[in-house]
């Protein structure tokens, strides 16, 4: 139990039906449609493309999406893979011939098809009960009447101002200035969009006028995306994979996604006594981070598009992670992998609804970078994902860029089962964070007995780029102690992450848990 003399939040308990996002009004759309009757798949969608509109800097419909499910009363965890393709006529060699060592983050180029609207579509046809019509008129509603821009929005916008260009500019700045807390934004286009979308269903958004809007802001930058490659966008259904920790099993989203790093990260976690240690000590960290180090330079190394991932399999096997913790020094920081290409961030939204009838959704929905592309169409205001810069341009490297080909993605959705049952959706935002974050929650809960919402308050600390970010949570002392290991040692700039979660007890409640470092929370009935 916390102690109610200090700063926290206590979980949120209920027994109808619970969502845990990263802005209120997100959680709760998704409560309202609970209590309309609709299911737990009903509930992530509403919620999600409200986000959107909530967090635009984070998310919306002209990005990427990965889904993990579980039926009420089912143990079986189900995935979807909503994620995008670059046009068929773009690959590594044209931007190489054009004197490029990675893929431009601001560029056409890194624009890949938006995925999340075809997943949503899908998902509410097959798997929700109420119809797009209804899951849509939140945000329809709010992206004509406005939403006041909360803290922790805010701040991200400011900090990403600077990516939008053209007419993005007059799509989400006020005044050409970024909207400060209190003010009111509205995305009166993207409510057109989705109208349509409710009407009419995914091909409203891939063919036609609203996929023209995008083209034409693509093609006048120089993209390559055609008509066809908007209308040939289709989600996947996939088959998750998954890693043991101590009692719990970890289910993560199979490449494109990163969910392979985290689960490489426990099985190399798993090689130290890590419960022993202090959970708010240097030694923790240390070992957490060179594991960090050696996952994700596998991540690298590895992972790329299903088709093209061909050793994604040799990252879960565990005398894998034995080689590897075997290279840990417990005293000393080793030299940080050589990085590859790929660009990595830490935009994202994620959204978790569990319904009365035990389904679980477990959804991460992002447009990469702050801002994505920076790109927006000019009549209905869809930014575009700049989620292309995942590529590398290595000749060669299963993560090349290719022409109707997905790059790896950093956003993972997350499920934890216990003794074969559906425990716990979850999910940490952050970019490359999230394998991390990943392991350290699992770590929080199995080794230290960490309930949700204390897993998810302790402090963090990441290691990327040769540089270990350590919050203001932990002291100076610990920070010390890492910098004499031989740690590059910084207080970040912005808080590391984020995270939801909803436990679902034998008993039939439900135990929600919301991440302070977000505006948003769990709410329940």
């Amino acid at each position: 139990m916390r102690d109610f003399q200090l700063p926290g939040r206590s979980p949120v308990l209920a027994t109808g039906g619970m969502c845990a996002t990263s802005h209120p009004l997100g959680a709760k759309a998704a409560i309202d449609v609970l209590e309309r009757g609709g299911n737990a798949m009903d509930a992530a969608i509403a919620g999600a493309v409200l986000l959107g509109i909530c967090e635009p800097q984070m998310t919306g419909i002209g990005g990427d999406c990965f889904v993990l499910w579980s039926e009420g009363g089912s143990d079986t965890v189900h995935a979807l893979n909503g994620s995008g393709r670059a046009p068929a006529a773009l690959d590594a060699a044209h931007l190489r011939d054009s004197g490029e060592a990675t893929v431009p983050l601001h560029s056409a180029h890194a624009v890949t098809v938006p995925g999340a609207i075809d997943a949503f579509c899908h998902l509410s046809e097959t798997v929700g009960k109420l119809g797009l019509d209804d899951l849509l008129a939140p945000a329809i509603r709010y992206a004509e009447q406005g939403v006041v821009v909360a803290p922790r929005v805010a701040f991200d916008w400011a900090n990403d101002a600077g990516t939008l260009q053209g007419r993005a500019r007059d799509h989400y700045l006020i005044d050409g200035k970024a909207p400060t807390v209190g003010q009111v934004f509205r995305a009166p286009g993207q409510a057109e969009v989705l109208r349509r979308v409710a009407k009419d269903g995914r091909d409203a958004f891939y063919t036609g006028e609203i996929a023209e809007d995008m083209l034409a802001v693509l093609n006048a930058n120089g993209g390559k995306h055609t008509a066809d490659d908007f209308a040939a966008a289709r989600c996947t259904l996939t088959t998750p994979i998954a890693a043991s920790y101590k009692d719990i099993e970890v289910v993560e989203h199979p490449p494109n996604g990163q969910g392979a790093t985290a689960l490489l990260m426990l099985n190399i976690l798993a090689q130290f006594d890590i419960a022993s240690m202090d959970p708010l000590g240097a030694q923790r960290i240390h070992i957490e981070a060179e594991a960090s180090k050696l996952a994700y330079d596998a991540r690298n190394r590895f992972l790329a598009d299903a088709d093209y991932a061909t050793r994604a399999d040799h990252m879960l096997e565990m005398s894998t992670a034995k080689k590897l913790a075997a290279l840990i020094d417990p005293t000393k920081a080793m030299q940080s992998p050589a990085a590859l290409s790929e660009s990595v961030h830490k935009d994202t939204i994620y959204i978790t609804v569990v319904d009365g009838d035990g389904m679980s959704v477990s959804l991460i929905y992002s447009i990469f970078h702050g801002f994505g592309s920076g790109l927006a169409s000019d009549k209905f205001g869809l930014l575009l994902q700049n989620r292309g810069a995942g590529f590398t341009l290595e000749k060669g490297h299963p993560n090349e860029l290719k022409g109707g080909k997905r790059p790896m993605h950093t956003i993972i959705p997350g499920m934890i089962r216990q003794a074969g049952r559906v425990i716990m959706p979850f999910g940490v935002m952050g970019g490359a964070y999230q394998p991390c974050g990943h392991a350290r929650f699992a770590s929080n809960l199995t080794d230290f007995g960490m309930e949700p919402q204390d897993a998810i308050d302790a402090p963090r600390a990441f290691t990327d780029k040769g540089v270990l970010s350590v919050e203001r949570g932990y002291s100076d002392s610990i920070r010390a102690e890492l910098s004499d290991m031989g740690h590059k040692v910084e207080i970040p700039r912005t808080a590391i992450g984020g995270a939801q979660a909803i436990k679902i007890h034998e008993s039939g409640v439900l135990e929600g848990a919301s991440d302070a470092r977000k505006d948003g929370c769990a709410l329940g009935y």
